[in-house]
């Protein structure tokens, strides 16, 4: 295991685009350790096609308010989503200062494009591939800066809990399996969402909500659980592992869905939810496993330009999108729900802080609207970093015993296990 030292000023779990920018805005005097439970670029953050949203100026606020709460069923918290707008310019501002390139037009202006739910185009894209080309940017700073420290396929299995609170987090180092404590003054869950625990997922497999397991383990409040969003239109394969989402920007560039005869069947740019209701009511009365997809209209030009990396898999699994219509299927996607975290990330744990999918905030209310994922994430990544700077030292080491945790697959079974039941549980509330 690599040699690392057992006490920093913060502690976070996971690098995808809310770990990272937690720790990019730590003070550079701040001694960080971020771990993470496989390579460092393989979270849900690098995977996101679609984009990021941007208000177009204070015109637009009325409109990407409405277009958020009305996806959201209007169960949002309306604060979370002022503030989630209104710093979208500023963080995009500072996207582009870190090397991040986004679309751009022949006098060099921003390119946006459309997806479901929105009223206009506002979202920021690079092709295919936004969430990688934000996430490798953020890494890159990340990895040169000679206070943070990145630990790879290093997992997190509890928090260390003393009289100040969270005092740090147990960690175990996969290969090894050598179980061990990190303390710290302040510490994030940033561990993801919940793909992982479903058969279908457009997720990485090790993302199965260990954050949540945790938090309801120490009774940490978490909300919402049943708040989980699937995804209209990943490639339909027989094959098992992860889906390959084809991004709904692409109905947003003329895409068409269509049912076995041929025909459309459903407005392809209103809420995820609503369109995911549409498929697998066609696929009921058409008797089939999937529907169809007709990228033509987006035309060989953006499709090539726009969406290379959506191309180049359908080829590859035997489709060709310039001449036919390609079979998709919904499948999990995201999680809006999480540990229920206020507008700075505290969650209901002193000196704990959670971002990202594995938090809570309310910004999405039951669904989320499209491109908000990143954006969210990196919003309160940066406020939840403001208030673990102001963090005091800590006073107190409770000690851990490693043979608590010598059994990590029953520990896991177990928090999948909670996880559901709460689900079910809030389900039967709503």
């Amino acid at each position: 295991m690599k040699n690392i030292e057992g006490r920093y000023d913060a502690l976070i779990a996971g690098t995808g685009a809310a770990g990272l920018c937690c720790a990019l805005h730590l003070p550079r005097t701040a001694r960080v350790l971020l771990i993470t439970k496989d390579a460092a670029d393989r979270s849900d953050s690098f995977l996101a096609q679609g984009g990021i949203c941007m208000l177009r100026g204070e015109g637009d606020f009325a409109g990407y308010f409405e277009d958020t709460m009305r996806a959201g069923h209007y169960e949002n918290d309306e604060a979370a989503v002022r503030q989630m707008i209104e710093r979208s310019p500023a963080m995009i501002e500072e996207l582009v200062g870190c090397g991040v390139r986004f679309a751009r037009d022949e006098a060099s202006n921003f390119r946006f494009t459309r997806e479901g739910g929105h009223s206009r185009p506002r979202i920021l894209f690079h092709g295919d591939e936004t969430g990688k080309e934000i996430t490798s940017h953020l890494l890159a700073e990340a990895r040169a800066r000679d206070n943070l420290t990145i630990l790879e396929y290093t997992e997190i299995l509890d928090v260390i809990v003393g009289p100040e609170g969270c005092c740090g987090g147990v960690l175990r180092d996969i290969p090894s399996g050598e179980v061990f404590p990190v303390y710290a003054d302040a510490t994030l869950l940033a561990t993801g969402g919940v793909g992982g625990l479903f058969r279908h997922s457009t997720n990485y497999r090790h993302l199965t909500g260990d954050a949540l397991g945790i938090a309801l383990r120490r009774g940490i409040a978490v909300e919402h659980l049943d708040y989980v969003q699937i995804h209209p239109t990943t490639l339909y394969s027989a094959k098992p592992g992860r889906r390959f989402l084809i991004s709904e920007s692409v109905r947003g560039e003329g895409a068409v869905l269509l049912d076995k005869a041929g025909a459309r069947f459903c407005n392809e740019l209103m809420p995820r939810d609503i369109v995911t209701g549409d498929i697998r009511a066609q696929m009921r009365k058409d008797g089939t496993d999937h529907v169809w997809l007709d990228m033509r209209p987006v035309g060989e030009r953006t499709l090539r330009e726009h969406f290379p990396t959506i191309f180049a898999r359908c080829r590859a699994e035997g489709y060709d999108p310039l001449q036919d219509p390609v079979p998709v299927v919904p499948a999990q996607h995201y999680f809006m729900g999480g540990v229920r975290v206020d507008l700075c990330g505290r969650t209901s744990m002193p000196r704990l802080f959670a971002a990202g999918e594995t938090a809570c905030n309310g910004v999405h209310g039951k669904n989320r609207l499209a491109s908000n994922s990143l954006l969210e994430s990196l919003i309160w990544a940066e406020r939840a970093a403001q208030a673990m700077a102001g963090s005091d030292k800590l006073k107190t080491f409770p000690p851990i015993d490693a043979a608590d945790y010598a059994d990590v697959a029953a520990l896991r079974a177990e928090d999948a296990k909670m996880i559901r039941d709460e689900a079910e549980r809030e389900a039967t509330i709503d």
